[in-house]
């Protein structure tokens, strides 16, 4: 049953793909693998799109043993020779250099890299005390229902807010000076109806709760292969991608009629 399931997988996994996707959403989840005689957690990314007839539909799931971006240029290489040719948007987490690595390859392409990653790298350098109001402040830095918003205004909410808690934080002055603050702002650019739909990577951590779940069932995976086949064949069988996002076309930069 296992060697039909991996055939079944890698076919599905190597399967032509449209010309064109408007979104691709791109996330790691860290299982327990084992190689040779020692066990540790290993990073499956998936490569999550939304198509242009508003469906969703899994483009890839791989393996690397820790997290970057060093690899991801054979992983472009791979879906365009698998039939994609453009991108609109590209959602990842805080991958190292993934914007240079995605323009490379997608001309046309934007980069938008997930806020409640940085949400939480900003948590993790706070005490319990300081928390909370660091939630609300980011909340009021990430907004997504104001028309009128921009990319400009929002990169001035985030100087004001890593300016108030570097006082109690000196690292914060260190995230004000990251050079790529400005991706995490993209979504700004778009119709305002989605922002709340591209601002972070969540649709892919929906997914990952199932992977998780199947592979914790059966502990310490005895090896990569084995991952990515359940982990495949658990995104092959999810069924709710086939229903339509209600209003994600309201963007028409990314949704051309």
């Amino acid at each position: 049953m296992f060697d039909y399931a991996r055939e079944e997988v890698s076919e599905w996994l190597q399967r032509r793909l449209d010309s064109y996707y408007p979104i691709l959403y791109i996330d790691a989840t860290f299982i327990p693998t084992r190689r040779v005689d020692s066990v540790s957690k290993e990073a499956y990314f998936t490569i999550l799109a939304v198509k242009a007839d508003m469906t969703r539909e899994v483009l890839a799931v791989v393996n690397n043993p820790t997290e970057g971006s060093s690899f991801w240029n054979d992983i472009l290489i791979g879906l365009k020779a698998r039939g994609v040719k453009e991108v609109g948007l590209v959602v990842s987490d805080g991958l190292s250099g993934i914007e240079t690595v995605v323009q490379n390859h997608f001309k046309m392409a934007e980069v938008q890299l997930c806020t409640v990653h940085l949400q939480r790298e900003c948590q993790k350098r706070a005490k319990a005390i300081h928390k909370a109001e660091i939630a609300d402040d980011l909340k009021r830095v990430f907004v997504c229902d104001e028309k009128d918003d921009s990319v400009r205004k929002g990169l001035g909410r985030w100087g004001r807010f890593c300016e108030k808690w570097r006082k109690h934080y000196p690292s914060f002055g260190n995230i004000l000076k990251n050079g790529r603050a400005q991706y995490y702002f993209t979504y700004l650019n778009y119709d305002y109806h989605i922002r709340s739909m591209i601002y972070t990577t969540n649709w892919i951590e929906r997914l990952q709760k199932d992977f998780r779940r199947v592979t914790k069932m059966r502990g310490a995976m005895p090896n990569d292969e084995s991952v990515l086949t359940l982990m495949g064949k658990t995104a092959m069988d999810k069924n709710s991608y086939g229903r339509q996002l209600p209003r994600i076309d309201y963007d028409k930069t990314l949704f051309p009629d």
